[in-house]
């Protein structure tokens, strides 16, 4: 059904979030929050979606069915897979809840953390969570100022990593990567005038990887309480990559080099 000129789409309930399609609401439901409302499409969504739904009933969801039209206007080309959820707004967690998550890691099980210092546009912070979700990072750490915030276009453009990624927000980004170190992880940081190879870091172990800020890069103090600095080999004629492109690359050299080591 099209719109009449001038006639405004539907709108997320007052106050909340749209969340788009089945693995966000899946990591929702994983975490133990409960939708306040869940908009599903007519027809066979419902009987593909029971059991998401009957757990999403169980935790208090109201659940309402409503038109493809509805759901495509809502999302405006966002993937919603028959299925939008309505959530209070995300925040990021303190540095404490990132302190007590180390303190509980082993050495089996290494952490991978993203430090993203100064990404202050939100369609990169979300293509950042999305790529960090996929390689299996455990931790997205950001300053609390000059950050993009957790809204609802991150979590739009993320597709559910917002969700499942856990991201710490820090008071000083300097002073945590040091404290980080004390806890034995290694930070790279990526910087084109570095002299290394993005594919001749060490990985394999507990370490972050941290990516500077669209156009300027990291900044002095955060670059000075790195370990060592990697770029990526550029052969073409352009001189850098989108943010979210270059961690998406840097992070799968990670998870390369990590599974190798398993």
């Amino acid at each position: 059904m099209k719109r009449r000129p001038g006639q405004r789409g539907p709108k997320a309930p007052a106050g909340l979030d749209a969340v788009y399609g089945v693995h966000a609401v899946r990591a929702l439901l994983a975490r133990g929050e409960a939708p306040r409302e869940l908009w599903v499409q007519d027809g066979n969504a419902g009987a593909r979606l029971a059991e998401l739904l009957d757990e999403a009933r169980r935790l208090g969801t109201r659940v309402q069915f409503q038109p493809r039209d509805t759901l495509d206007a809502l999302s405006q080309g966002a993937a919603h897979q028959g299925i939008v959820a309505f959530c209070p707004p995300l925040s990021a967690e303190g540095e404490e809840s990132l302190w007590l998550r180390l303190n509980g890691w082993t050495k089996d099980t290494p952490p991978l953390l993203l430090i993203l210092d100064g990404v202050t546009d939100v369609h990169n912070f979300g293509a950042c969570l999305r790529s960090a979700d996929a390689a299996g990072v455990d931790g997205v750490i950001v300053p609390k100022d000059k950050a993009a915030p957790l809204n609802a276009t991150v979590r739009k453009v993320a597709c559910g990593a917002a969700e499942s990624v856990p991201v710490y927000q820090v008071t000083n980004l300097a002073r945590a990567m040091g404290k980080l170190k004390d806890h034995g992880i290694w930070i790279t940081g990526t910087a084109g005038e570095a002299e290394a190879s993005v594919f001749d870091g060490d990985f394999s172990g507990p370490c972050a990887l941290v990516m500077g800020a669209e156009g300027k890069g990291m900044r002095r103090l955060t670059r000075e309480a790195c370990d060592n600095l990697v770029k990526l080999p550029m052969v073409g004629s352009v001189s850098s990559l989108n943010v979210s492109v270059a961690t998406g690359i840097c992070l799968f050299e990670a998870l390369r080099q990590r599974q190798l080591a398993s």
